[in-house]
């Protein structure tokens, strides 16, 4: 069986939409990046953790990376195979260095060691520099939930967010994470930018050639806008909050600290700073304060208490964090994924570069 259009062409919005199975599409990866020089096991784990996040609708995190990635490694920026080295340890604590390797490989490291130190002394914290573009952070703080855990994730990244009342970059759109065990099939996990919106909400809308649904653009001369075009020409992302973004340009910067400072990888906007992201994982044992079980029984109740709030007018329900993924995943498993033309059609020009016929792969 053909990969190519591997469920059906989808046209929205007068643009056509490739649509895949995900196991088409992961295998796509999978193969780009062994053919750009990736081991075959890191290969596997970024795709994955890409392919996972266009399932989750979070498409600006899914395989549209592929284009990023790819070029990185021929610019030398992301050195697949790279040894990650501990640079400081202690029984609850590490700094890691991951050489610049693939951002995705380092952070599961820095959660999965963050992981056994909580296991053994209740509390993990592990932050990593050196570290390329590590993906969803989501990815990692529910590797801790599998344990019972909590898990914690923050990550600075590329100045491309003004300061509240500002229209220059000076910090990135500095994501966090949290995610926590519950008896519910939906998982509870939070994980989002401190920006109004991600960087690759933009890339992906301007990929489609669409605006953006609301103004969290400040363009080069200081005005909003819903034109993505704006961002890539000299403008910059308004924090989380947007023209009243002062509590979300605070979450940023406390990223930057946590995730830049205290890793060694620099704030955003520092000379320090080299790109990619500097990492801030943490494990919490639950069962070190509590029962798993009844910290599982009292989430499960706060979600029953949050979801049964009668909803205002112009709304339909309440949705806890996690649940709006949970659905679209079900969907998309069912329907496949979709596409964009722009994104596809580079795709397929990367793939015959590195000698792939995409259309020839076979799951």
């Amino acid at each position: 069986m053909k990969i190519l259009h591997s469920v059906e062409e989808t046209n929205i919005g007068g643009c056509i939409m490739p649509t895949f199975r995900s196991e088409d599409l992961w295998k796509i990866s999978f193969e780009i990046f062994k053919a750009a020089g990736a081991p075959e096991n890191e290969a596997k784990l970024v795709s994955d953790m890409l392919i996972e996040a266009n399932l989750d609708g979070h498409d600006s995190h899914g395989v549209i990376r592929v284009i990023q990635y790819v070029k990185s490694i021929r610019e030398g920026k992301i050195k697949p195979g790279a040894k990650i080295k501990v640079l400081r340890e202690t029984p609850t604590t590490a700094v890691l260095d991951g050489n610049w390797g693939f951002g995705q490989v380092i952070a599961r490291e820095a959660m999965m060691k963050a992981i056994s130190k909580a296991e053994r002394y209740s509390v993990g914290i592990v932050c990593a520099r050196n570290c390329n573009h590590i993906g969803r952070l989501s990815d990692y703080t529910l590797m801790a939930v599998k344990r019972g855990m909590i898990g914690v994730s923050f990550a600075n990244s590329l100045s491309s967010v003004a300061p509240h009342g500002g229209m220059e970059r000076r910090i990135g759109t500095c994501p966090m994470s949290f995610a926590f065990p519950t008896d519910d099939e939906i998982p509870f996990v939070i994980d989002m930018a401190t920006s109004i919106c991600a960087e690759g909400k933009i890339r992906v809308k301007s990929h489609e050639g669409k605006n953006l649904p609301y103004e969290c653009i400040v363009d080069r001369y200081g005005k909003l806008t819903k034109d993505p075009r704006a961002f890539y020409d000299g403008g910059a992302i308004l924090p989380l909050g947007g023209e009243v973004g002062y509590k979300g340009f605070s979450l940023g910067l406390t990223v930057e600290i946590l995730g830049g400072i205290l890793s060694g990888a620099g704030f955003s906007y520092s000379q320090k700073f080299k790109g990619g992201n500097g990492v801030f994982m943490q494990a919490i044992k639950v069962e070190a304060f509590m029962s798993l079980n009844e910290f599982r029984r009292e989430l499960q109740d706060l979600t029953l208490a949050v979801r049964t709030t009668k909803p205002r007018l112009g709304f339909k329900e309440i949705l806890t964090p996690g649940e709006i993924e949970f659905r679209v995943r079900k969907q998309r498993l069912r329907e496949g994924i979709y596409i964009p033309e722009k994104t596809w059609r580079e795709i397929i020009r990367i793939g015959e570069q590195l000698g792939l016929k995409l259309d020839e792969i076979k799951t």
